[in-house]
């Protein structure tokens, strides 16, 4: 075995580094919790953002390079042929197919799987759109056959959220243990008034908005269901704040104009405005079925109550009619209902439900199930 100052060396793997992600955040609290471990992944987007020795894959030095969708059937081969420099533990970091990584010599034992997900579209297709694409269904039987193999013999595994426990389970035949992903939430607890630490800018964006509004913020795509956002502001006769960017951003916009609602956008926010547009929002409505869901949470760390989607894995990290309000059904009446009485909860009780999941209980519940 290798040691490094006195400490036993170990190997995490993530599928490939972006500069931005819900992943990278997990990452970044491995990374903070084992100083002394080396990186693996695919390709590394983000140079410079660790201070540990960073090995990217093959793929990263040809055309594949972040091109995932044509690279998916080439990613197995790469994760069985990793090169074991005497580590002690692997720690994999999987939303593809790095759950498949491979040491040689490693005692199964100390591998271990923190998954985000089974890899949706090979899966779950219906619930991601690349699992349309034309390179991917020509692979999909053979990769899925090669996944669950590589699946079954994992001896530890932990899921992000109950809700992807269950699509493990039911995928890969295989129990997780679940551990909520990280939220900062110290740092965004850590500022009274977010608009304090806003640019001349951002404060007048803040300085134009209605007093009370109901947020909507994530990426501009179809499938966050942002134009139930806008649905919930014109059920409730609430004005709409919708913060993000992306390609659904002009559908969007003309879904506004249609709703009768006063909607405002927010284009590719800062950090802090962001912040700032959280904790000061009505309440935060979050439409997709997701696997877990940080930025409800994030709304919750600023003492603003949410609204979920009670299908997915959000509905989790909500304490139901004290932090948040979970919703099956989409109708204008119970959207009304629902943003009326997450109006009503109590700020303390949300700020408080959001500590249940910091980065220091995240780095705990870890090392307690690697047992380090």
């Amino acid at each position: 075995m290798r040691l490094t100052e006195g400490k036993l060396a170990g190997l995490i793997v993530h599928e490939w580094i972006e500069r931005v992600g819900g992943a990278e955040k997990v990452l970044d609290a491995f990374v903070d919790e084992f100083p002394d471990s080396d990186l693996f992944c695919l390709w590394n987007d983000a140079p410079g953002r660790y201070r540990q020795r960073v090995t990217e894959s093959k793929l990263s030095r040809g055309p594949l390079r972040g091109r995932k969708a044509l690279a998916t059937p080439f990613m197995p081969r790469v994760w069985k042929n990793l090169q074991n420099d005497s580590y002690d533990w692997m720690l994999v970091s999987s939303h593809l197919f790095a759950h498949q990584a491979h040491l040689p010599g490693l005692d199964p034992d100390r591998k271990f799987v923190y998954a985000h997900t089974p890899a949706r579209y090979l899966w779950e297709p219906e619930l991601d759109a690349r699992g349309d694409l034309m390179a991917v269904r020509a692979v999909a039987p053979v990769l899925r056959a090669i996944d669950a193999k590589s699946a079954h013999n994992h001896r530890n595994v932990a899921a992000n959220s109950g809700f992807v426990r269950d699509r493990i389970e039911r995928t890969w035949d295989v129990e997780a243990q679940v551990i909520h992903p990280p939220v900062d939430v110290e740092r965004l607890q850590a500022v009274p008034d977010w608009r304090d630490e806003l640019t001349v800018a951002d404060a007048a964006v803040i300085e134009s908005l209605p007093d009370a509004y109901i947020l909507g913020a994530s990426r501009f795509v179809p499938y966050k269901s942002l134009d139930v956002v806008i649905a919930a502001g014109a059920a409730a006769g609430i004005p709409v704040v919708i913060a993000g960017g992306g390609p659904d951003e002009d559908r969007l916009q003309a879904v506004a104009a249609d709703s009768g609602a006063d909607v405002r956008f927010v284009i590719r926010p800062s950090d802090e405005l962001l912040a700032a547009l959280m904790q000061h929002a009505t309440a935060y409505v979050f439409p997709p079925v997701e696997d877990f869901g940080i930025m409800p949470v994030e709304a919750m760390a600023l003492g603003t109550p949410v609204v979920v989607n009670g299908a997915g894995g959000a509905s989790e990290s909500l304490a139901e009619g004290k932090s948040g309000v979970t919703l099956s059904d989409f109708s204008g009446r119970s959207l009304s209902e629902a943003v009326s009485t997450a109006a009503q909860l109590d700020s303390e009780a949300c700020r408080t439900q959001a500590q249940a999941f910091s980065e220091d209980r995240f780095q705990r519940e870890i090392r307690a199930w690697m047992s380090l």
